[in-house]
Order: structure tokens, then sequence, then C-alpha cells
């Protein structure tokens, strides 16, 4: 199918920022089709994202690639990439309606995917340069990253100097872990499309930010702001089922490794609630001295 077979019905589907994921419809067929027009964009991340499908089909479930259509500066028309519309209901949604023997269940999917990504390896970190997922190194060290977003984030010295002992303390836990794996970099509840019957993860979706980075970055994302017991355990329990180690440590690490997203993310705390809510949590953190600070309107029954 092409951009021009999709024709004008294109409807925005709820769930992100971006403003660029629609919802495509011709005859019987439903296709998602997401437009990267905005500069901010990698020139090839169409591509890319269609590279990263074809990576891990098979080992985690992705959309089936329908489409890849480059940018076209000289028609004026963005670059695209089409899958398949995968029924089913968002994490974030049906989260919360779950009891605990049901958060565990779909918590430990949960980790088992994060896992699954992270025993992926690359030799290098970095972000992805083409459709060959040839990388483009980029070393991150928490504390150079924190001193990097220190005029962005605009606190004040005694905040500021809380934040950088944290990040000095989670860069000696990370330095310990030499692997270097893929990395979704957004798994969290809102890009999982779940079954609500069997609890199973149909679709992993959104693939933006993916690079080869941290093992325990995902896991991270996963615990940031779903603190409900049940399901903390029960994506721990998921992930260390897999990549071995202790539950105790995982959390550590993980913690650890999404204090980066949590810096970047504060020092552009007005661009949307997520950035926003980050803030808060990275403030409460520095104040705290602990990783594990949980976010003030955390529900953790």
């Amino acid at each position: 199918m092409s951009f021009g077979e999709l024709g004008g019905g294109l409807q925005p589907l709820d769930g992100g920022w971006s403003g660029e994921t629609f919802l495509a419809e011709a005859g019987d067929e439903r296709s998602v089709v997401r437009v990267f027009a905005d500069p901010r964009h990698h020139p090839q991340a169409a591509e890319i994202h269609g590279a990263l499908h074809r990576l891990v089909r098979g080992l985690v479930p992705v959309p089936e690639v329908l489409e890849v259509r480059r940018a076209d500066p000289a028609m004026g028309t963005p670059a695209l990439l089409v899958t398949e519309f995968v029924d089913g209901v968002r994490g974030d949604l049906l989260l919360p309606e779950l009891d605990e023997k049901e958060q565990s269940r779909l918590g430990r999917g949960l980790g088992e995917i994060a896992a699954t990504l992270a025993g992926m390896p690359f030799l290098t970190a970095g972000t992805f340069a083409d459709s060959e997922l040839r990388i483009e190194p980029f070393a991150l060290d928490l504390t150079e990253w924190v001193e990097s977003h220190a005029e962005r984030l605009a606190w004040g010295p005694e905040d500021l100097d809380g934040l950088r002992e944290v990040a000095a303390d989670a860069q000696y836990l990370l330095d310990a872990v030499v692997r270097v794996s893929l990395v979704h970099s957004d798994l969290n509840p809102k890009n999982l499309i779940v079954d609500p019957e069997t609890l199973g993860v149909r679709a992993v979706l959104d693939w933006e930010f993916a690079h080869a980075g941290s093992p325990y970055t995902d896991l991270g994302n996963l615990l940031r702001f779903d603190r409900v017991e049940a399901y903390v355990s029960g994506v721990l329990e998921g992930y260390v089922a897999v990549r071995g180690g202790s539950t105790a440590e995982a959390l550590d690490l993980a913690r650890s490794a999404d204090l980066a997203a949590l810096v970047e993310l504060g020092a552009r705390r007005t661009e949307n609630p997520v950035a926003a809510r980050a803030h808060d949590l990275l403030l409460d953190i520095a104040r705290s001295g602990d990783v594990n600070t949980a976010p003030k309107d955390a529900d953790r029954r």
C-alpha cells in the first residue's frame, strides 16, 4: 500500500506526544502510519525503524512493516513508516484495572521483554546511523550528563549538588556493567499493546529513541512511574528469570540507568506532562539522595 493509496482518511492515534502517528483505513484494512516530518528526526528515521522491526521480529512482538517511504524534498513529502494495526489495549490503560495477580503476571511478561532486548548485544554504545544499524558512538557518563543539563534544569546550588552526588553513585554502579545491548529507550506500558484476556504483549511500539546502551535502561523505564508492588515484583522477576542476578541488584541498576532519561526529560519539563512528572521525580531524588525515591503521586498498593 502506498502513501497515496492511504488517501485523506488518516485519524490521529492517542498515546504519544509527537502528533505523527495515524490510523489509516482502506476498505477493510487498517494500518498505522508514522510520519517523520519534524526536522528533529534522523534523515533515515523511517529506514532505521524498519530495520529495528526486522531485527527483533520473532524475539519481541512488533507490528509487521508494510511500507517504508523515504522523504522526497522535491515533492514536499515526509518519510513514513506503515505498519499493520494490532488489536488490543494500551498497557497504561489496562494496568490500573488489573488486580494484584494480574499486575504481577503482566509485569513478568514485560520484564521478560526488557530482558530479551538486553540480551541482544552490540559492541559499542551509541545511536543508529542508518538502515544497516551502524553505530555512531556515544559514551554517556552521568556526571557529565548532569553538568550538560544543569543550566536548563535551572535549580538552586543545593539541589544541583544533590543531583551530582546521586549521579556519581549511579555511574559507579553502572561502570561495573561492561555489556552493551539493544535499548528500546521508551519501553513503558504506554507503548505496549496488550491482549486484555491473556495479558500477553501483542506489540511493542514506537522505536524512535532506540539505541545501543545499558542493558538496564529499558528495565528502568518500565519501573519509572509504575510503582505498584505486584507489578514491580513481576517485572523484576521476569527480568532476572531471563538475565540472571538478583532482583535487588537489577532494581538498583535499573534506577541508576534511568537517571539519564530523567535528567534529559527534566531539563525540558515544560514540553509535556511526562517531562514535567520526570522533573518532579528527579528533584525528589536529588533531595533524598536515593535513586529509588518514588514519585509523590505513585500508587504503591
